[in-house]
């Protein structure tokens, strides 16, 4: 068989889906578009439509990014192209500061109208915490309006995203970093449950109690960080973090697939059952390409079983809400709910 030029798209029908519980069907690959910082949102809306040109239908946007007008220009121009709606899936986030039960939906209406588009396929709260901070601030930023996780007033902005699905400005909602105890209220609560939980997951921070919850709970586990975001901010780096992209495993098994290692970070995480949404404004058709052929063996998914070093990367620490904390206080890691 023939090599496909290199601009030609992937075969759309060999890319993996996720079926919601909904029935709905969602692509196992997305791109992000969270410019760490330090990529223009132009630079990230022309690398929009070029991941569109290769087969990339699923694209992860979030209100935070400060980009979604721009992105909004390029869906405009992919639909123009003769690329249906029906075939796109869009996320949207609402960020922290928009939690009041008056500010959801006008969020999501200002969402809609960057992306230009008539609905969401999926919108998240971005944080279980009404808390934001400025764009670039270091890892020591604390807002002073800063409050704990209070499940009775995250209900409050639930149903208001309840509401956004309603009213058909969006087709399904979802929760993004939170904990087993924290879901476990929100599936107790919700007339409308969660469809998916965003989460970090990449192969030395693999979330195995996490991931299963969410799973066995009718959720779709979408994973951040899939290669372990070797552009995140300076906030989010400590000494301890680690490279899954350097790991001796992850490297093996490149050189023996003769592919990049992110690229056998990006393969792992679709045969496990997650949906990664790397961003790149260079390599999306290597992501993409990757996990429609050569898969990853049983016996080199349980080598990258084995190199899980809990090492979570993007800890959260700007979201404190008081002074003496640690960033373990974000995760719940007792089992238990942080009190306030």
């Amino acid at each position: 068989m023939s090599k496909p030029a290199a601009d030609a798209p992937v075969d759309l029908a060999a890319i993996p889906q996720r079926t919601l519980y909904t029935g709905a069907r969602m692509p196992a690959i997305g791109l992000g578009t969270f410019g760490s910082d330090h990529v223009t949102a132009n630079e990230i809306a022309e690398s929009v439509k070029g991941a569109a040109a290769v087969g990339y239908r699923h694209f992860d946007c979030a209100s935070v990014y400060g980009n979604e007008p721009e992105i909004g220009a390029s869906c405009e121009e992919i639909l123009r192209g003769g690329i249906r709606r029906n075939d796109l899936w869009i996320t949207s986030k609402l960020w922290n500061d928009k939690h009041g039960e008056d500010d959801v939906i006008a969020s999501c209406r200002q969402s809609l109208a960057d992306l230009r588009l008539r609905y969401l396929d999926l919108y998240l709260v971005h944080w279980p915490f009404p808390n934001f901070h400025p764009p670039g601030c270091d890892a020591a930023s604390r807002s002073p309006d800063a409050k704990p996780y209070v499940h009775e007033n995250f209900m409050k902005t639930w149903r208001r995203m309840e509401e956004l699905v309603d009213m058909g400005m969006v087709r399904h909602i979802g929760t993004s970093n939170m904990t087993i105890p924290k879901l476990k209220l929100l599936l107790r609560d919700a007339r409308i449950k969660p469809a998916v939980n965003e989460m970090e997951l990449h192969p030395h921070f693999q979330q195995p109690e996490l991931f299963k919850f969410v799973l066995d709970n009718g959720m779709q586990p979408i994973g951040f960080c899939p290669i372990g975001s070797p552009g995140r901010p300076e906030r989010d780096r400590t000494p301890e973090d680690t490279a899954p992209t350097e790991d001796p495993a992850i490297v093996n098994i490149a050189r023996r697939h003769g592919i990049h290692p992110a690229a056998v970070c990006i393969k792992w995480a679709v045969q496990r059952g997650q949906t990664p949404i790397p961003f790149s404004v260079h390599h999306y058709r290597a992501n993409l390409e990757g996990i429609v052929s050569d898969p990853l063996t049983s016996g080199e998914m349980r080598a990258i079983a084995a190199i899980d070093r809990n090492c979570r990367l993007i800890k959260g620490q700007v979201f404190l809400w008081k002074e003496g904390q640690s960033w373990e206080d974000l995760w719940d890691l007792n089992g238990e709910i942080t009190p306030p």
